[in-house]
């Protein structure tokens, strides 16, 4: 729900965020899609009061139809680091942060910038093809 998801992003996240360099924190556009918790009111005025950029529905950078077409973190990366984290049961917050990082690293060594891309180019070339209309299919 939209109470729930604003708790996390305004109690939890930060916390989360907090081991990042404030340099990093200070340059992150927030961005996530367009379940209905995420677009509710007390959600976008939150993130409205709190990010200078967001990407998402009624954000300051429209969440587009289909981009998750678009987007190879919903098809590999946040799949694989989850896969990663919770191999085995997280015993307490520090375990997770640990293998959140741990995870990480490793992911940086396993994708390079040109994977990721040369994944993007194909994307945009076939959702240009498409006129904007799913294309998934022939990522193939």
């Amino acid at each position: 729900t939209g109470p729930i998801y604003l708790n996390f992003i305004q109690n939890m996240l930060p916390t989360l965020l907090e081991d990042l360099p404030l340099q990093l924190r200070r340059n992150i556009i927030f961005q996530h899609d367009g379940a209905p918790p995420h677009s509710s009111r007390l959600v976008q005025a939150y993130l409205n009061r709190t990010f200078e950029t967001w990407i998402g529905r009624g954000g300051t950078v429209p969440w587009p139809p289909r981009s998750p077409d678009l987007n190879p973190m919903d098809y590999f990366v946040w799949g694989y680091l989850k896969e990663l984290v919770y191999r085995t049961e997280v015993t307490n917050v520090d375990d997770l942060r640990a293998r959140i990082f741990t995870a990480a690293e490793k992911l940086r060594r396993v994708l390079s910038f040109g994977v990721t891309v040369g994944s993007m180019r194909k994307r945009a070339r076939l959702c240009i093809s498409e006129n904007g209309f799913q294309f998934e299919q022939k990522l193939k």
